[in-house]
């Protein structure tokens, strides 16, 4: 009797919330075998929506070689067509440079055609940054990543092709598929790169260094122009704000001046001369101890006026 073969138990497609789609990663000279890598898609649902959190699908277990190049190409070329926007990995460093107020793009319409010209209000841009490292990152084992479609109808579709993927049981879907040629490499090329990126160019350096230097310089010189206007202009209840300035400015102290004597009279009417009660307690015995002292000296001089008199009435 041939022998009984048990059944295979079906592959989980879903997990909670999450389809499972499979990848089939390609065999490397590392490890000349292929493999089946679970990449786990849904909705993203963050506790604080914003206005493209419709747009939006999040991944877990990313692969750790993965790529902005990676997952365009996995959504457009092997999901439906869908068109990826941006992606953010967990744990990408951002926020190296500083911010500086720089004029915006604006556009006009000129005959049909737009046109690119710079506006007279301000916006933001991060500036000053050192130079990379390195060429390119390598994430942790099971990663997370937020991919941003153009519009929510292209995120619905790759959601919809994973699902049909995953269903199908089978890892049809290369990892890695036409992006041959378009990253730089990895294992030891990768190390020799990060070696070389350790020591850039003086010029880059000194460009990177001005430009942080220069939006340095914008930001203080802006927060001295809202210290001034403070300084100027009076609050709701009539108060300037007091702030770090320079020395010699006599409209500043005449202000700050006349603004002292304002308050002292606000004060002397609420509640008299004095500000604190024990003032009260204390000016009203410096009071009773002046008249006591100034009995005891008119008493004193009656007594002198007595004795005078007896002196010098005749015997």
């Amino acid at each position: 009797m041939a022998p009984t073969q048990k059944p295979k138990r079906p592959v989980a497609t879903t997990v909670n919330d999450f389809v499972a789609l499979p990848l089939r990663l390609p065999a490397l000279p590392s490890y000349p075998r292929e493999a089946t890598h679970h990449l786990y898609v849904r909705a993203h649902a963050p506790k604080v929506p914003t206005a493209s959190t419709p747009r939006e699908l999040f991944l877990v277990n990313v692969p750790a070689d993965a790529t902005e190049v990676h997952i365009r190409s996995l959504f457009a070329s092997q999901l439906g067509g869908a068109r990826v926007e941006s992606v953010a990995f967990e744990g990408a460093r951002v926020g190296r440079g500083i911010t500086a107020p720089v004029a915006p793009v604006r556009r006009k319409r000129k005959r049909g055609v737009e046109e690119e010209d710079g506006g007279e209000g301000e916006g933001e841009k991060e500036v000053g940054a050192l130079p990379a490292t390195r060429e390119r990152e390598v994430h942790r084992s099971g990663g997370t990543a937020v991919a941003t479609f153009v519009d929510a109808a292209s995120a619905e579709l790759a959601l919809k092709e994973a699902r049909r993927a995953a269903k199908s049981g089978k890892a049809t879907i290369v990892w890695g598929a036409g992006v041959e040629g378009k990253l730089p490499a990895l294992g030891s090329a990768r190390y020799l790169a990060h070696h070389r990126l350790r020591f850039p160019a003086r010029h880059a350096l000194q460009e990177s260094v001005d430009a942080f230097m220069t939006a340095l310089s914008a930001q203080e010189v802006a927060r001295a122009r809202a210290l001034a206007r403070l300084r100027s202009q009076p609050d709701e209840d009539g108060f300037i704000t007091v702030g770090r300035g320079g020395k010699g400015d006599a409209a500043r102290e005449e202000a700050a001046k006349l603004k002292g004597e304002e308050l002292a009279k606000r004060q002397k009417k609420m509640i008299g001369e004095d500000f604190y009660r024990f003032q009260v307690r204390e000016r009203k015995k410096d009071e009773a101890k002046d008249l006591v002292r100034g009995f005891e000296e008119d008493r004193r001089k009656v007594e002198e006026l007595r004795k005078r008199r007896g002196k010098a009435r005749p015997e």
